[in-house]
This record gives structure tokens, sequence and C-alpha cells, in this order.
């Protein structure tokens, strides 16, 4: 695979840090030459919010990091700002994973909503335009994970998300979140009287995201919409043809437009349902396996009854840090990445480490054809070795 290249890294990683702008201020202007197509026969590798146990969570070098590192599909969650710019971020507040603490002409707009059921406090993404969340600059949200990064980078829109899919040099698909539908739609208002989830389907369309899934529309440009709320995706379907996964959360959460329960919605009368417009759900791992202590319980049949419902299961989130590591793993993320692929039998896995799970899916179930190439070209060479020792 290309890599991105040392210098040219830390050249791009200078010219972000010192202009504030974005590298991306696109639609793509790179020519769709053939690329590489995306890899269907094995479980998708989708970097979560980008290659983010390296570098801060969705900005453009971690999901470049994630398409250098083998990435299928580039995850990302999308908010609006304050004048209806659609951006890359996950929390509704900037107080985690931003500096908006150090911008003290901001300090007065610390508001209270009520999110998701219960009042949350802080500087809400809502409340700031486009320009003035680019000014602020993203950190890393763990503290054991690298701080290097810190102040490097600036937030990314939607626009910007798309275009490093594309410019990616093979196909690279993208797995963009409707996130908190309820809450931008209360605050956020479009003159044309739109909604979130309107303008969201509208900038897929524009740049081309469209078709049914394994339709020769969506192999060239691959695309999984993604949220916890069912009235946005059941919207969406009205809108687009282009495939959707049904987030499902821990089973003490409700969802956040329908209120309804976990085991309601695992149902299979609820997942004989849904299955009209989603292919697929992203459970919380723990909930298809859940934990005591520590170690795992006993699966439960949430795998196989999404399975005979024809729905896919990609749940979430691995990460290699030995605090998210059940025991049962000793400590090898290896190991807890063959249990779920091989063991409880998904069909694409969130990561924070997309280079590790790359690196599993390599050794396990390489590309076909390519080891064939590289027994070849070995071969090749013993050959020449013989035939050089033949002559002295």
């Amino acid at each position: 695979m290309a890599s991105l290249g040392f210098v040219p890294f830390l050249l791009l990683l200078f010219l972000e840090g010192t202009t504030g702008r974005s590298l991306y201020p696109l639609p793509s202007k790179i020519e769709n030459k053939y690329k590489q197509p995306l890899q269907t026969f094995r479980p998708y590798n989708i970097a979560h919010r980008g290659s983010n146990g390296e570098i801060p969570e969705e900005t453009s070098f971690a999901y470049m990091r994630a398409i250098e590192e083998g990435a299928d599909f580039i995850e990302t969650d999308i908010l609006a700002s304050k004048d209806g710019a659609l951006i890359c971020f996950h929390d509704v507040t900037l107080d985690d994973t931003t500096d908006i603490a150090k911008h003290k002409d901001f300090a007065h707009r610390k508001r209270t909503y009520e999110v998701q059921g219960s009042n949350v406090t802080g500087f809400f993404v809502v409340d700031f335009t486009l320009a003035e969340l680019k000014s602020l600059r993203v950190k890393q949200r763990y503290k054991f994970r690298d701080q290097q990064y810190n102040g490097k980078f600036s937030i990314i829109t939607f626009e910007e998300f798309i275009a490093i899919a594309l410019d990616a040099n093979r196909i690279v698909g993208i797995y963009p979140e409707i996130k908190n539908p309820v809450h931008i739609n209360e605050h956020v208002k479009w003159a044309d009287g739109k909604k979130f989830e309107d303008k969201f389907v509208e900038t897929l369309l524009k740049y081309g995201y469209k078709g049914a899934y394994m339709s020769d529309n969506w192999l060239k440009q691959p695309v999984f919409i993604q949220s916890f709320a069912p009235t946005s995706l059941i919207h969406a379907s009205k809108l687009t043809d282009s495939p959707k996964i049904f987030l499902i959360d821990d089973v003490t959460i409700p969802t956040q437009d329908t209120n309804q329960s976990y085991w309601e919605i695992t149902s299979d009368s609820y997942l004989e349902f849904i299955k009209e417009y989603v292919i697929g759900i992203g459970p919380w791992k723990d909930t298809i396996v859940p934990t005591h202590n520590n170690y795992l319980s006993v699966a439960t049949d949430l795998v196989a009854r999404a399975h005979a419902h024809n729905l896919q299961v990609h749940p979430y989130t691995f990460r290699n840090e030995n605090m998210f590591l059940h025991f049962d793993f000793h400590e090898d993320a290896y190991a807890e990445f063959d249990y779920w692929v091989k063991t409880v039998g998904v069909d694409g896995l969130f990561t924070d480490f997309t280079g590790s799970l790359h690196q599993y899916q390599e050794w396990t179930t390489p590309v076909p054809g390519k080891d064939d190439k590289n027994s070849s070209a070995l071969l090749h060479k013993i050959a020449l070795l013989i035939l050089s020792q033949d002559k002295v």
C-alpha cells in the first residue's frame, strides 16, 4: 500500500497547524482513474472516527492515517453548526475534545440543554458558526493516548471528509452517522425548511453517493448511513437507497427519538420491521457478549437472529489498550479480533486502531491472489539464485 510518506506528512501537519485551515476545501478535483476496489470478502475494517488511537479523532489526519493503514471504511459523526454547516464531530459539546476553554471570547457561550432526556452543560456545537468552530483546535480524548498532536488540527466539514475518501489512491468507503438528530433539529433551522436528515442525504447525493448495497454505483463509492435514531433512518430511506445501519446502544439506554428499550429494538418482530429500511445493525459489543468482572459471559443469540433476518452486524468499538480488552484475551488485540470474526461471526468491526485490524486481516484472510504473487516472486528469486550458482 502506498504511504503518505514521513516528510509530506510532517509538511501537511505544519501547514494545517499554522494556517488553521483544513487541507481539504473540496469537492475533490482528482481524476477518477482506476482504483483498487473495496474488499468485500471479509468483515469490514471500519476506522472509528479515523485512526483515533493514534491521532485526535475526526480530524483530516486521523482519516488519512486510517486510509494509509488499510481501512475499508472511514467513520464519522455528523453534527450541524449554528449556521447550518455539517461538520465531523462526535460530542454535542466542544468541551472534551477541543481547546474551547482557552478562548476567553467564547466564555459567555456556555449553556444547559436537555439532550436525550438529561440536562447537559457545556459549549454546544449548535451555538457556534462554522467560522467559529474552525478557529478551535482538536485534542486527544483520552489522556493515556499520544498527546503530541493536540492543538494541531481543526474541525473538518462533512464535504472535506468526503473529499479525503475520494482522494484516496484506492476505493475507500465512508460511514457517516446522523448524530443526535433530535437535538440538531431542535436548535438548527435551515432557510428552506428542510431537516438535518435532508441536508445530510443531499450532501451524499451531491458527491455521487447512491445505490443499493453491492450495486455498481455503491461499489464505486461505498457508503453506510448510520444512526441510533430509527425515525431518521426511515426518513433517509425515502431520500436514498444507500444502505443504512441501525446503531444500538447499551441495554439501559432507550432510543433517543422513539424511547424504545433495547429489548424491544432487538426483538425478532422489530428486526423484521426495521430490515425494510436498513441492511444491518451496529450494537455495542458488550450487549452481544455480556461481561462479568471483565470476563466474557455467554454470548447472546443477537448475531444469529440478525443474520436470520438478513441483517449484517457491525459491533463497536474495538480498542487495543489493556483497559478495554477483556481478560479472556490476555492483553492481545488479535485474540479479540479472532474471537469476534471466527466465533461470533460479525460482518464488520469499528476500531480505533485500523492498522492492527488490517494486519490481523492480512494475517488470517489475505487478499486472494496476493500470496500467490508473493510466492511466485519468491520462487523466481530462488530460481535465479540457483542458476547463478550453477554458473560459478
